[in-house]
C-alpha cells in the first residue's frame, strides 16, 4: 500500500506534535500541523491569523458577537472556520501520505478507507512538567493551563463531531506517550503502522 495517513488525537503537552513530526519522518509521510491552516486560508480565503487565533477552540464570544457570519454565506464564523479545516484535511490526505495532528482529523476523515488514528495520552504530572520545559509555561500556572488547553480541544471536538474526544473506540491505538519516553513512543507507532499498512 502506497499511501500512509495517521491522524494523532493528543492530549496537551503529551507530546503528540514531536511524535508526529518523528513518525512522519520515519515513514516518509508529510507532517500536516500548521499546514493545515496554511492550506485552509489560501482555499477559504479567510486570512490565516483568523485560524490560528481559534486553533481547535471556538471563537471567543467577543468575536462571535462581532462577526457572527462571514461573507454572504449566512454560516457562523467559527463554523466557517472548523469547515475550511476540514476541507484541507480532506484535500491533503486525498493527495499524499501525511501525519495529521489534531483539528478533529480523525472525523474528517471517517469515510477514508486504510486510515490510522492513534490517541496520544500521558498522565497529568507528567504532561504539567512536559508544559514548563519544553513550552515553558510559568511552573506556577503550568496545571491550570494544561487543564484549560485541554478543555478547549475536547470541547471543540465534541462540538464539530458526533463522537466524543478521548473514547478508545475512535482509534485504531491508544498510547501513553510517557510509558516509553517520545522517541520510544516512536517506535512503537513506527512498529504499528508496519502491520497496519501490511
Amino acid at each position: 500500500m502506497s499511501k500512509k495517513i495517521v491522524t494523532i488525537t493528543r492530549q496537551y503537552a503529551s507530546g503528540g506534535r514531536e511524535i508526529g513530526m518523528k513518525l512522519a519522518e520515519k515513514i516518509g509521510a508529510e507532517f500536516c500541523d500548521k499546514k493545515l491552516l496554511e492550506e485552509a486560508a489560501k482555499s477559504s480565503g479567510i486570512h490565516q491569523s483568523h485560524f490560528e487565533e481559534n486553533d481547535e477552540k471556538r471563537t471567543s464570544s467577543f468575536l462571535y458577537l462581532l462577526s457572527t457570519t462571514y461573507g454572504q454565506s449566512g454560516v457562523p464564523f467559527d463554523d466557517t472556520l472548523f469547515f475550511a479545516q476540514l476541507n484541507a484535511i480532506q484535500k491533503i490526505a486525498s493527495q499524499q501520505s501525511c501525519v495529521i495532528i489534531g483539528r478533529c482529523a480523525d472525523y474528517a476523515l471517517r469515510d477514508f478507507e486504510n486510515v490510522a488514528h492513534i490517541l496520544i495520552s500521558a498522565p497529568e504530572e507528567w504532561r504539567v512538567k512536559r508544559a514548563v520545559e519544553v513550552y515553558g509555561i510559568e511552573e506556577k500556572h503550568a496545571k491550570d493551563y494544561v487543564k484549560r488547553i485541554d478543555k478547549q480541544r475536547i470541547a471543540y471536538y465534541n462540538y464539530y463531531t458526533d463522537k466524543r474526544w478521548g473514547v478508545p473506540q475512535n482509534y485504531h491505538l491508544c498510547v501513553d506517550s510517557s510509558a516509553l519516553g517520545i522517541d520510544g513512543t516512536v517506535n512503537l507507532l513506527k512498529t504499528f503502522l508496519d502491520e497496519f499498512y501490511s
